[in-house]
């Protein structure tokens, strides 16, 4: 600006003079009609008295030419001045958001303070402070937030996370957002009802950081924070990368148009669409009939906030009721019985099962987990079916159809999970009416451009028929297999999922196939040792997520035999064994009972879907009769 101010003040005299001389000339041209010809004509001008003719066209002439250049001038000065400004704004605006980034990068992954919470997301918070994310984070102050993403993975669980990393890692420049409507960045479930509650830290709801039953410490989130990057961010990353909207809520869902709507209107488009929304915990009818006094004090275990929920609860009341005999209603039956034995606290179960497990277990196996159970301080209530629950002077009154009545603070309900399926009346996807979850095909894909993963799946087995599987397992291998089909890979799904329950650091099967005590059963068992431990598996393996990956290569055939199978006989004490589910004399499940490492064997059974003889020579693979 104060260039073009200094040109103007050098053409101005010259103009001035310019315009003067043309107002006498036009005098001199001798329209005498009292006023001034609104167009005098250029050769009056140029053929005027007084010799004022070609100097007037010279005149004009510069003017002309001065005007022009200085608009020019002026213009390019302007322009330049705005650019300079913008970048210079934009570099102000950025230089607290970059400072948190680097700060956030430069964090050691493996130390996670309390107020770092999110370990596995990137932060969809607007700025990468050490601060946990909210819900009140998310958009309010979010200048941009994306309005596309090439792959949208709806949900922020197992399955959700094993589908970005393996997009990433077969397109390394994808860029992949996650909504979730969760406060928290993806993490594992399993430790929620496991190995936290046996930690000895004070801190550890904060913290979420507990020792595996080897000792080793880790986080209970996939990834720290500076694995993700800002969800606003998202779209200019040169190398793209994954990014997490938290507290999100995905409502809508427009197939054809291949975009979504979230509860806040914002609307996000996408080439690829992952749909892993999980399930949600069920409740009974007797309890959300009771009203709000018994519902506040009734947890529907499944989140983080559950888990800090009930052990707050733990520590400030005097009796926790959970109901289910199932594998949750078990794993904290057992984790609070151990913690009641220093608080004094008292835990009771009940279920409607003879035994615990009593779904799952045969009747024997199950008689001895109940056992097992009572001696970690729970009292059990077997055959117990809940006909009302009421508040009454401060405490909850459950009462059973049998006539039994069950004083207690606090209600844990554990009696399954219901798919999450919201989005299936907007979308217009199939949902299985046997099995719940959206139908999928063999490569997991529910439509052109749409795929399903983890508990709301329910997939083809080629052995075993359609099913859905709310295990840890079958999430990561169903989002990876998801998150490699949506970059072009084309592959079926044949993975046999399994699944594992510790009762405490001393007793723990895994599971594979479908296991279920109205089948007829055959097991085989041997005396255990100090290794046959969920502990010692997890020293000898290194890690608390057991048997992740595993695949059928280092799995042999079974030996077959052409004697009769023998009736077998049960003992008292089942240290190991190996317990073979049958459907038409095929073995279709199989438990190995505080027996590790060996899944791949028991996958290959499975899949080979022969009749044994002898199931005696077929337990023989799994080595359990080594000392």
């Amino acid at each position: 600006m104060l260039k073009c101010r200094a040109v103007w003040k050098k053409l101005a005299p010259l103009a001035r003079n310019s315009s003067t001389v043309c107002r006498q000339n036009v005098r001199r041209s001798g329209l005498n009609t009292g006023r001034t010809p609104t167009c005098v004509p250029t050769a009056h001008m140029s053929t005027g008295p007084a010799g004022g003719g070609k100097e007037n066209y010279v005149y004009a002439v510069l003017v002309g030419v001065a005007s022009v250049g200085g608009i020019a001038y002026a213009y390019q000065t302007l322009k330049g001045d705005q650019q300079r400004y913008d970048e210079r704004m934009a570099e102000i605006a950025s230089r607290p958001h970059k400072a948190a980034a680097t700060a956030a990068q430069s964090e050691p992954p493996a130390v996670l303070e309390p107020e770092q919470k999110a370990p596995e997301a990137e932060a969809a918070e607007p700025s990468e402070t050490t601060a946990p994310p909210t819900a009140g984070d998310a958009t309010p102050s979010s200048p941009k937030l994306p309005s596309h993403s090439p792959y949208l993975l709806i949900g922020g669980g197992t399955a959700s996370f094993a589908a970005a990393r393996s997009i990433r890692a077969r397109d390394p420049g994808a860029k992949v957002l996650i909504v979730t409507d969760e406060p928290d960045l993806p993490y594992m479930r399993p430790p929620l009802s496991k190995e936290l509650w046996f930690s000895d830290d004070p801190s550890v709801t904060e913290t979420l950081r507990f020792k595996q039953w080897n000792g080793k410490e880790r986080s209970i989130y996939f990834q720290p924070p500076s694995f993700y990057i800002n969800a606003e961010e998202l779209d200019k990353a040169e190398n793209g990368g994954v990014a997490v909207l938290l507290s999100k809520k995905v409502v809508h869902m427009d197939v054809r148009g291949n975009k979504v709507k979230l509860d806040d209107g914002t609307e996000i488009s996408y080439d690829k669409c992952l749909i892993a929304t999980g399930g949600v915990p069920r409740n009974l009818q007797v309890i959300e009939r009771a009203g709000e006094e018994v519902m506040k004090r009734t947890t529907l275990f499944r989140k983080i906030e559950d888990f800090k929920s009930l052990d707050k609860v733990s520590r400030n009341v005097k009796s926790v009721t959970i109901i289910g005999g199932g594998f949750l209603g078990s794993e904290l039956a057992c984790a609070l019985g151990r913690k009641s034995t220093e608080s004094g606290l008292e835990v009771i179960q009940m279920y409607p099962e003879r035994g615990n497990m009593g779904k799952v277990l045969p009747e024997y196996l199950s008689n001895w987990t109940t056992e097992r159970v009572k001696r970690e301080g729970v009292k059990v209530i077997a055959e117990a079916l809940v006909k009302s629950v009421a508040y009454k002077d401060d405490r909850l009154e459950i009462s059973l159809k049998d006539g039994r009545l069950v004083k207690t603070d606090h209600i844990v309900a554990a009696v399954g999970l219901e798919p999450n399926v919201d989005l299936a009346k907007s979308s217009g996807l199939e949902v299985d009416s046997d099995f719940g979850g959206y139908r999928v095909n063999a490569e997991l894909q529910a439509r052109s451009n749409i795929w399903v993963a983890g508990d709301a799946s329910c997939f083809y087995d080629i052995r075993l028929g359609r099913r859905r599987v709310e295990h840890h397992d079958h999430a990561v291998v169903s989002g990876r297999l998801a998150g490699e089909n949506m970059t072009g890979a084309s592959k079926p799904y044949w993975h046999q999922s399994m699944f594992w329950s510790d009762l405490g650091p001393d007793v723990g099967y895994e599971a594979i196939g479908i296991v279920d005590s109205s089948l007829p059963t055959v097991g085989v068992f041997a005396k255990a040792t100090a290794k046959d431990t969920p502990k010692a598996a997890t020293e000898e393996s290194g890690t608390g997520i057991r048997s992740e990956s595993e695949t059928e290569d280092t799995a042999t055939s079974p030996v077959t035999s052409s004697a009769p199978a023998p009736t077998m006989e049960h003992k008292d004490d089942y240290g190991k064994g190996v317990i073979f589910y049958l459907r038409d004399k095929v073995v279709v499940g199989i438990i190995l009972w505080n027996v590790f490492n060996r899944m791949p064997v028991a996958r290959k059974i499975i899949k080979d879907g022969e009749e044994h003889a002898d199931l005696n020579e077929v337990a023989k693979l799994f080595n359990i009769h080594e000392d």
